[in-house]
């Protein structure tokens, strides 16, 4: 495909983009609250669409799709059992964000456990951690959409043009407005993806497979088997399974609906898109398995699927490829940056000021694009690994956040200690490849940071107004 049909189709598409950012730059942001989660006030519509844009990212249709290609349809187990995990998770825990973040005024996850805890160690531990685990994920967005633009435009578009172009439009529509402008362009960029995918599958179906003497119907045997080792299983889809509690960019998602009903309305828009999108995407990798085999590196076989379809086709997926990356980006680093300003710096200075504190945390947004687009270019490991050992880490706030809203006994020390623990514990392991009687470093972790977290609760004292958090707590959830 020419690259400058491509650049021009990014354009318009950006251009697009960027006139919704400013309609919404026309809501002045004065806040935390409303630059960050739109003064709490979003619509069902725009919620669900933006927790499904913000969710899948470009590790779906690159990195789902090179996994499904090189393993089979084992994938397909490993993706539903994420979104079976989050849809639970979303009904348990939904309510009890939303109703908390309201009562306390709470604009950032680890803020949560700052105010269950009543010590900001806590919050900062779990800010740090977030900072240094969705670097390498947000990085993913920019890896797939390198790689995209790279393949189907055959060079001319180099994997670093392609990677500072995704960056750049991250950028702008996560500076602009806040949570207003992600939203509005969430909204138009998973529309996209849905569509585009839809179409993609239906040419695959009756036009391509057909001509190569296939049908949907005698897909090869092979790739239906399952392929994965238990414990790879086990590894890679325990951190995924608890995603929508234990990664900031989507718990913060939490905070943003106006009402009950928008809260309902958004698990129930995302269930829908989840599922359908899971497998079109699983339907990809096995389709490019069997029309495009022996491709050496997986990441590519959506990008060589593209190149076999017609331009208009290949070029309307290409953009909800980009749309899916640049939404996840930009909701990456939008509640990176809440964090550094709420959690950490509040942390050092209690007494600042919240307009000094929401410009303090803009100035982070295009520092983490800047390390982001680096860490990019060293295209380490398969996408869909990458996405899972970053989730990985972030798994080890779990048993903080079970505490917070589950037991009255849980303590400040016990959840410090656990995830500073937890999360050397299994950033160690990853760094070293070491994994114990062949058990996956989240595993590992998980158990370390539970061990640590059970134990020093019991052998320290909750915080003092801990009775009245849940009390307030449970008064709001009389309205669910």
């Amino acid at each position: 495909m020419s690259a400058s049909i491509l650049i021009c189709s990014i354009l318009v598409w950006f251009g697009l983009g960027a006139f919704l950012s400013w309609k919404a730059k026309r809501k002045n942001a004065l806040s935390m609250a409303e630059y960050f989660l739109g003064n709490r006030g979003i619509g069902g519509f725009l919620s669900s669409m933006t927790y499904s844009a913000t969710t899948y990212s470009a590790f779906m249709m690159v990195g789902l799709v090179g996994i499904t290609y090189k393993t089979g349809i084992t994938s397909l187990g490993f993706e539903l059992s994420y979104l079976i995990g989050t849809v639970f998770l979303l009904m348990l825990f939904a309510p009890r964000y939303w109703s908390a973040g309201k009562a306390f005024n709470v604009v950032t996850p680890s803020e949560m456990l700052s105010v269950r805890y009543e010590k900001p160690k806590v919050g900062v531990a779990a800010a740090i951690l977030c900072l240094v685990m969705l670097i390498p994920y947000a990085s993913v967005q920019l890896m797939g959409a390198g790689y995209l633009l790279e393949t189907l435009s055959e060079g001319a578009i180099s994997f670093t043009t392609a990677t500072v172009i995704i960056a750049l439009m991250s950028f702008v529509f996560s500076w602009w407005a806040g949570i207003r402008s992600v939203a509005l362009t969430d909204a138009l960029q998973a529309s996209i993806m849905l569509i585009a995918s839809i179409m993609l599958a239906f040419f695959i179906a009756f036009t391509l497979l057909p001509e190569a003497g296939e049908s949907i119907t005698t897909i090869n045997p092979n790739n239906m088997k399952v392929s994965w080792p238990f414990h790879m299983f086990l590894g890679l889809t325990l951190p995924w399974f608890f995603f929508a509690v234990t990664n900031p960019q989507v718990v913060q998602r939490l905070y943003i609906p106006k009402n009950v009903t928008s809260i309902r309305n958004m698990i129930l828009g995302f269930s829908f898109f989840g599922f359908v999108y899971t497998l079109l995407c699983v339907f990809f990798g096995i389709s490019a398995s069997k029309l495009l085999p022996g491709i050496p590196a997986a990441d590519k076989a959506m990008p060589r699927l593209l190149s076999m379809v017609p331009h208009p086709l290949a070029l309307i997926v290409t953009l909800s490829i980009i749309a899916a990356a640049v939404s996840t980006m930009n909701s990456i680093i939008l509640t990176l940056s809440s964090m550094f300003g709420r959690d950490i710096l509040k942390a050092l200075n209690p007494h600042l000021s919240e307009q000094k504190e929401l410009i303090l945390s803009k100035t982070l947004i295009p520092v983490i694009t800047g390390i982001c687009l680096v860490f990019a270019q060293y295209k380490f490991s398969m996408i869909a690994i990458l996405s899972s050992m970053a989730s990985g880490g972030l798994l080890m706030q779990l048993p903080s956040i079970w505490g917070t809203f589950f037991w009255k006994k849980a303590t400040a020390e016990g959840a410090f200690w656990s995830i500073v623990i937890g999360g050397i514990s299994v950033g160690a392991m990853y760094i070293t490849g070491a994994k114990p009687l062949g058990i996956w470093p989240p595993v590992w972790g998980i158990a370390v940071s539970f061990l640590v977290f059970v134990a020093l609760s019991l052998f320290t004292t909750p915080p003092p107004s801990t009775d009245i958090f849940m009390d307030r707590l449970k008064k709001e959830l009389k309205n669910f």
